[in-house]
């Protein structure tokens, strides 16, 4: 069983909120909650308030995503 196409989108942290949730705003203006992946939390990559980042969401929710790349 194929897994769903994810939607991906670069944005801008605005804000961190409590239990390891990002307020982004997306190029096209829409204001998400995301977390960050496991991948990064393993590898404790820090995300931060202005950071450019890569967001994947899936069609079935659009107002939630999970952060799946900081840019540098």
């Amino acid at each position: 069983m194929a897994k769903e196409e994810l939607l991906e989108f670069e944005g801008t942290v605005l804000e961190l909120l409590p239990n390891a949730m990002f307020k982004v705003k997306l190029d096209n203006d829409h204001e998400i909650l995301a977390h960050t992946a496991g991948r990064m939390r393993k590898h404790r990559i820090r995300v931060l308030a202005g950071d450019r980042v890569n967001v994947e969401m899936t069609p079935y929710d659009l107002t939630k995503g999970r952060i799946t790349f900081r840019f540098k």
